[in-house]
């Protein structure tokens, strides 16, 4: 449509030429793997065997999700003696009669391009997220919106037929493009039996019977959109404690103690308690129960023992640190393996090559040293750029070959050597000293207390991105303890934390701490 047809100085073309009004437009946008092309192939195969001209084209993006494409196909019904009509190669903004999208931003991008208009566009979209690395880039949660997307497109759209379609996929053991498909025949909006859409699926073969689960499954939810109902929430088994006996009862002991604890901070010190074992053994549990009941001792039932609670998060996350040793235990589990066959599909017929990617730092390998030795050795110029030398570069190990494997697997076995280590002295001398000034911090302002021990979210990872959650961390609270006299400063203190988190550079943070500079 053009601009003199969309303010009215001209009629619509479809409006003055009767061969165009037959013509149907549908566009899809699917980033990389999720068989956007698949899709476009039965949906131009379905109109061609329905006695319809049709033609199917594709634009591959360079996006931030493996490439986002934009597939595009006409078609319009074609009798005995029509010339076959010209169509066109890509999708015009108010120009789009049906819009399906394979994610929910993709959803947003479509509307906001012009190619979901209220006038005629059905949106057909996929509820679910496939994050894009500028949201997976921001320290905190940098998760765009999808309400806001829902929103508008309840504005933007003639109708919306939206749902979880990749769930529906999966449970059907298939991919999202048979439950579009599905959603596409569910809606009614082309002049196809369903019949005609199970056939086109067929007729690919390989896959056909989890397809068409999956086709079916999706045709119900968009015939029937209010009889959708959300999965509903499977709560998880507590997982059991196995191994021997003396190790069982320990572990009773410790989660005993943890359930005596009052009933709000028990819910988070269980898990913590259970992270923390995992991570080490029963000891450091007892470590981590000392440490929380030290804080339970400075708290009360009147502040709804909201510092105990985070507290019980938080101490949990720093006691159990990413070191290499703890890297190269989560890549060789067992749990892992399982994890990624199922995701895989893997099965007998096929062959899994599992690459991991392991670059440690100078820093990394001094901290497996002992504490003294590594101490020394770390403010030594010269052997730490040896160091650099030798170990600071990128490795692909094939973790499905042997050597590979059990080159992390000792690795991941040196728990009990952890203890000695420069990187565990300094974990625990770090995290005594956050507690410490959090606690001093009770009796002159509880909020601020509770938001000092939420600063802990800030450190997480290994390597470069735990040296700048550490560097971030320090900035915030040293730019907290100058205005820590102030009412407001929980206020402040939770401002700096959130701004901290909005950017991995800490352009935000700057701009935050150059305020406290204005008043300070």
């Amino acid at each position: 449509m053009t601009l003199r047809e969309t303010i009215g100085l001209e009629p619509d073309a479809r409006q003055t030429d009767p061969r165009l009004s037959g013509i149907i437009k549908l566009a899809i946008l699917a980033v990389g793997g999720q068989g956007g092309g698949v899709l476009t192939g039965w949906i131009e195969d379905l109109a061609r065997a329905q006695g319809y001209a049709a033609q199917a084209t594709s634009v591959a993006g360079v996006s931030q999700r493996t490439g986002a494409t934009v597939y595009y196909v006409e078609m319009a019904p074609l009798r005995p003696g029509d010339p076959v009509p010209v169509f066109s190669l890509m999708p015009a903004p108010g120009d789009v009669d049906i819009m399906i999208t394979a994610e929910m931003m993709e959803a947003g991008r479509a509307i906001i391009r012009g190619f979901v208009t209220p006038d005629r566009t059905t949106l057909i979209t996929s509820t679910h997220r496939a994050l894009a690395v500028s949201e997976k880039m921001v320290p905190g949660d940098g998760i765009a919106s999808s309400e806001e997307v829902m929103a508008a497109a309840g504005i933007a759209a003639r109708r919306v037929i939206a749902a979880d379609f990749d769930a529906l996929a999966i449970q059907s053991g298939s991919v999202i493009s048979a439950s579009l498909f599905g959603a596409l025949a569910g809606a009614g909006v082309l002049p196809f039996p369903r019949e005609a859409f199970e056939t086109a699926i067929k007729a690919g073969g390989k896959g056909a019977e989890a397809s068409l689960r999956a086709f079916g499954e999706a045709f119900d939810v968009a015939a029937n959109p209010a009889s959708e109902a959300a999965p509903a929430a499977q709560s998880r088994p507590e997982p059991k404690a196995q191994g021997p006996a003396r190790l069982i009862a320990e572990w009773e002991r410790l989660a005993a103690r943890a359930s005596a604890l009052p009933a709000p901070v028990a819910e988070l010190a269980l898990p913590g308690l259970r992270k923390v074992v995992e991570f080490q053994d029963a000891a450091y549990g007892a470590e981590y129960l000392d440490r929380l009941g030290g804080v339970l001792a400075q708290d009360d039932a009147a502040n709804g023992w909201a510092l105990s609670r985070e507290s019980a998060k938080y101490i949990a996350n720093a006691m159990a640190y990413d070191d290499i040793i703890r890297v190269a235990d989560l890549k060789t589990c067992a749990r892992r393996f399982d994890r990624i066959r199922s995701e895989m599909g893997v099965n007998k017929a096929n062959v899994l090559h599992l690459t991991e990617f392991f670059h440690p730092r100078a820093a990394e390998i001094v901290g497996l040293f002992p504490a003294r030795l590594g101490a020394r050795l770390e403010a030594d110029p010269k052997w730490m750029a040896r160091l650099t030398r030798w170990f600071d570069r990128g490795r692909r190990l094939r973790t499905d070959r042997l050597p590979a494997f059990l080159t992390l697997h000792i690795l991941g076995g040196l728990k009990g050597w952890r203890r000695r280590t420069l990187r565990h002295a300094q974990e625990q001398a770090h995290l005594d000293r956050w507690l410490q000034t959090a606690l001093s911090e009770v009796a002159r302002n509880y909020d601020l207390a509770v938001e000092l021990i939420r600063c802990r979210r800030l450190i997480k990872g290994y390597s470069d991105t735990h040296a700048r959650g550490h560097s971030k961390f320090d900035r915030v609270l040293a730019a907290t303890a100058r205005i820590a006299a102030r009412k407001d400063a929980a206020d402040w203190c939770r401002r700096l934390r959130e701004a901290a988190l909005q950017d991995e550079e800490g352009k935000a943070l700057d701009g935050a701490i150059r305020t406290i500079d204005s008043f300070a």
